[in-house]
């Protein structure tokens, strides 16, 4: 008996992608890998609990995109929504604020966790762009975005100083 297969449309980093005949409980992380050369989001544990593969995740055209773990997720939950992944960060004007950041806080030691906080900095900010929070619970905002993602190197500190920083220099992110 031959394994179920789906059509897969998605907006990945502002592209639409079709894949026809891919496997229906293919992972998300596979996808990316695999069929599109998108190897920036990492494979770390494989259950969900690292976050390294943390991508973000529009479910509707404009909403503020949630984070969610490639590696744990069927590309069958996604099929139709819009992703952004690592590679999906810098702009035509370069590297993004939170690149820039994490390179100038010299945040990482291996890297193989930079994109897991990337990209949850990057929902993170984008949330706060549409509900900014007040000045006194910035470091509490940090934490809830990225408190979970694991750095086997201990960089947490530095991570966190740059997110910190993102958050307090960009006008309308806090409010006081």
């Amino acid at each position: 008996m031959s394994e179920p297969t789906i059509d897969v449309t998605l907006t990945i980093n502002g592209n639409e992608v079709t894949r026809r005949g891919i496997p229906a409980d293919m992972l998300l992380i596979e996808l990316l890998h695999e069929e599109l050369g998108l190897s920036g989001t990492k494979f770390g544990c494989g259950i969900a609990v690292c976050r390294a593969c943390t991508v973000a995740l529009e479910r509707a055209p404009g909403a503020a995109p949630v984070p969610i773990l490639a590696c744990s997720t069927p590309v069958s939950q996604v099929n139709g929504q819009s992703l952004r992944t690592v590679e999906g960060l810098a702009g035509d004007n370069g590297l993004a604020d939170i690149q820039k950041a994490v390179l100038e806080a010299f945040a990482f030691q291996c890297g193989y966790c930079t994109p897991g906080f990337l990209m949850a900095a990057h929902v993170m900010v984008e949330r706060l762009k549409k509900a900014p929070v007040p000045r006194d619970r910035v470091d509490e905002t940090i934490d809830r975005a990225c408190g979970s993602h694991i750095c086997r190197c201990t960089g947490y500190v530095r991570y966190w100083e740059a997110l910190r920083k993102v958050v307090l220099d960009t006008p309308h992110l806090v409010k006081d």
